[in-house]
């Protein structure tokens, strides 16, 4: 079975490469980006891509739609360090068979890895029952109303990325960026950027510290 490990930091690559070792019958290669991944993949169309969501360049969610228009049929497992659920909910509505927190512990790691190779779906038990209770009730969480691509742009924000560098990220123009910006603060009912900041931090979506959307009442995302 041809593996993909798709991740930007060496660590965790060799970690997981470690990880699989046990496995029989693996050919694992590793891409550090996004574009990368796409290039690997065409060449060698892995029968499981291990991908994690924060990398340079394209966006991890731009990177799991772009394997996919490659193959429909295409098994993703997802490893992130994000872990909130609606967030968890988009990634898989998006078409990845499974997702595992990077805090998981290395034997559940190791079984979402067989399951998903095995064609079958697979999200950490806490995870499902996070979802779960959500759709219980989605009125508690303002992510709710908002799409894949939303949420992937919220977290971008979170991560302190100008909306250049977004543009660039998802692949598409500076002023669809800013356009699609607007309409998340009408759906979000928030007059600046640090107001979106501030939710995608609140909601777990970013990398920073929710105390750091206290400082950023007045400053907005750099523009070209």
């Amino acid at each position: 079975m041809r593996v993909l490990i798709v991740d930007d930091h060496p660590i965790v690559r060799a970690g997981l490469r470690r990880l699989l070792a046990a496995e029989p019958n693996l050919q694992i290669s590793e891409a550090a980006s996004g574009q990368e991944a796409i290039g690997t993949f065409r060449d060698l169309r892995p029968d499981l891509v291990i991908l994690d969501l924060n990398l340079p360049g394209i966006s991890g969610l731009e990177v799991l739609n772009r394997l996919l228009i490659e193959n429909g049929k295409a098994r993703i497992l997802v490893i992130s360090m994000y872990d909130n659920p609606v967030y968890v909910a988009r990634v898989l509505e998006a078409g990845a068979q499974g997702y595992v927190s990077k805090n998981a512990p290395p034997e559940q790691v190791l079984g979402a890895v067989r399951r998903v190779a095995a064609g079958r779906p697979y999200i950490e038990h806490e995870m499902a029952q996070e979802l779960a209770l959500g759709n219980l009730r989605p009125a508690t969480n303002p992510l709710h109303q908002l799409s894949p691509r939303d949420i992937d742009i919220l977290r971008l924000l979170a991560d302190g990325n100008s909306l250049t560098d977004i543009a660039e990220a998802i692949g598409v123009s500076y002023k669809t960026v800013a356009n699609h910006c607007s309409r998340l603060k009408a759906k979000l009912g928030t007059p600046r950027t640090a107001d979106l900041i501030r939710i995608a931090i609140s909601c777990r979506l970013g990398r920073g510290d929710p105390e750091l959307g206290a400082l950023l009442s007045d400053r907005e995302p750099s523009s070209p």
